[in-house]
């Protein structure tokens, strides 16, 4: 009976987590719509400090389904293991891909296709091999887990890793050194999922009846969650605002993730009894989707496709006519015609669902 409820809820954690990347990648497409009908009708646009989408209802509508999406990842945690939930959020980033191809007509080259693909074959590979997390289904529980010495060596690490980068390296060497910002929004938003993966179980008990608010346990996480939540947005959006996108969303989902995965094999000893082909198939499969999300982002600007191949097979003719040419030659590679998705999803705070917090709408 324990196997199979476990099981149940493992398939529902699957499908809220699903569905939160299908919401989140589907309010940037909305969101966008809306800002380009502004710009259309000629209204103040919203980088230049307007306000006009306020009364824009495809801006409205990408609002609600970015919270509904944001509701169901924080749903999945209590039901899915994290190593599961948390790499799955980079699928909100393909559905915002291909949605803006087929919506916005932003081209999706040869690269990002591919590299959708591998996201999508990395992801099915995960869900074949997740762990299976121990059993936590109290607040009670939760609060001997928290406990326990392995996590609390290594949330007090986390804690002075962060300290040390926000004041003493973040000053120096932040403006200069993409890792510093990023290295912070990643090992709290390890803790962030803790909290939210307690707020879980919390939130099952409220609806059991149990009286959850009058244990410590709840407004602990809750605020902890709320600290963790506001840092990690600080310290993303700079991050954002000094080093170019493409580059910060790749690097800021390994390390996240990585962060996540260790935690939450600390803390709910997800590895402990798993088989070797299983450990191997979701590293395999995690590395497959960083593979993806890098050809999806870092070629984003370059005008590759599939007519274009055969010009690497042509190359030793143009060589004998004293024009020789790469592959790339001839590219438009200007930032400034490159589609601006990219930009807008990072301003909304990419943090959000990948790691159970809440983004900033």
């Amino acid at each position: 009976m324990s196997q199979t409820r476990g099981r149940y809820d493992f398939c529902i954690g699957l499908v809220l987590a699903m569905s939160s990347s299908t919401f989140i990648g589907g309010s940037f497409i909305l969101k966008k719509k809306g800002l380009l009908r502004l710009a259309r009708k000629g209204s103040m646009r919203a980088g230049q400090g307007g306000h006009a989408y306020l009364k824009e209802w495809l801006w409205w509508a990408g609002l609600l389904s970015m919270g509904a999406g944001e509701v169901a990842n924080f749903a999945a945690y209590a039901f899915a293991p994290a190593t599961l939930v948390t790499p799955l959020g980079a699928l909100s980033v393909l559905v915002s891909a291909i949605l803006s191809s087929f919506f916005l007509n932003e081209k999706l080259n040869l690269h990002g296709k591919i590299g959708c693909l591998l996201s999508i074959l990395g992801s099915t590979v995960m869900v074949i091999h997740a762990p299976q997390e121990e059993e936590v289904e109290t607040l009670n529980e939760m609060s001997h887990k928290l406990g326990d010495p392995g996590f609390v060596v290594f949330a007090t690490l986390v804690v002075i890793v962060s300290l040390i980068l926000i004041f003493v390296v973040g000053p120096r060497h932040g403006q200069t050194n993409i890792l510093v910002y990023i290295t912070i929004c990643s090992v709290i938003g390890a803790l962030s999922v803790s909290c939210v993966k307690g707020l879980g179980i919390a939130i099952k008990e409220l609806f059991a009846g149990k009286p959850v608010l009058k244990h410590p346990l709840s407004w602990i996480l809750l605020l902890s969650l709320t600290v963790c939540v506001s840092t990690q947005i600080n310290y993303l959006n700079r991050a954002l605002d000094i080093f170019n996108t493409s580059i910060v969303t790749p690097i800021y989902y390994v390390i996240f993730t990585t962060s996540v995965l260790t935690c939450s094999a600390i803390l709910f000893k997800e590895w402990q009894h798993m088989a070797a082909d299983d450990i191997i198939g979701t590293f395999s499969g995690f590395l497959t989707i960083i593979v993806g999300i890098f050809l999806l982002h870092a070629f984003k600007d370059v005008n590759f496709t599939l007519e274009n191949l055969p010009l690497s097979l042509r190359k030793d003719d143009r060589a004998a006519n004293g024009t020789l040419m790469t592959t790339y030659d001839g590219y438009n590679d200007d930032e400034e015609s490159s589609p601006c998705l990219g930009e807008m999803q990072s301003t909304e705070s990419i943090s959000g669902r990948r790691n159970g917090s809440l983004s900033a709408f």
